[in-house]
């Protein structure tokens, strides 16, 4: 596709941070062939550092990265460029961090897994214009499980704290863990 096709505006610039280098490597050669013109950060002071010296315009951000909080980047691109594009994406969906995104500046909030197709749509949908649903949306069983997830790593893996605060049985909880995560 070319820029023409997708409209990407006179500055196709991307700023793509996610600190899992496979989905990065991945995604940044997607939205290439869309026309954009791709700089990547694997942490948020590299992402941090690329909003500051060359802010694009647009930016999809990794919620959780591993030296700290994705949002923190989308603060500095919100500073340096306020009419940028920002999409957040994360594993950990909780409508708590949706609206601590879109109230600092992100235009858009999406879970993982998100594929190329909608992040685009989420980029280039126009101010009061809601960008159509994802064609393969998470199952109540996959929602159910990332949410498991992220409150065990916030009990940072204590498996008796995550059963006591979801109100679960210890054993339950551990034979949920023990499974692989549902599509």
């Amino acid at each position: 596709m070319v820029n023409e096709a997708l409209d990407l505006g006179e500055d196709p610039t991307l700023l793509l941070v996610d600190d899992d280098e496979a989905f990065l490597k991945r995604l940044a050669k997607a939205m290439e062939k869309r026309g954009f013109s791709v700089e990547t950060a694997d942490c948020v002071a590299a992402g941090k550092a690329i909003a500051t010296a060359r802010p694009p315009a647009y930016a999809v951000v990794d919620l959780r990265l591993t030296d700290g909080n994705g949002l923190d980047v989308v603060e500095t691109l919100r500073a340096r460029r306020p009419e940028s594009r920002i999409v957040v994406l994360t594993g950990y969906g909780a409508i708590a961090t949706a609206v601590a995104a879109v109230k600092i500046g992100a235009t858009d909030y999406l879970a993982k897994p998100a594929d190329a197709n909608d992040i685009v749509n989420a980029l280039l949908a126009r101010e009061g214009e809601l960008p159509p649903p994802p064609e393969n949306p998470m199952s109540a069983d996959r929602v159910r499980w990332e949410h498991i997830q992220r409150v065990y790593e916030m009990c940072d893996r204590n498996v008796s704290e995550t059963a006591r605060r979801l109100n679960m049985h210890r054993r339950t909880l551990q034979r949920i863990l023990a499974k692989r995560s549902p599509k």
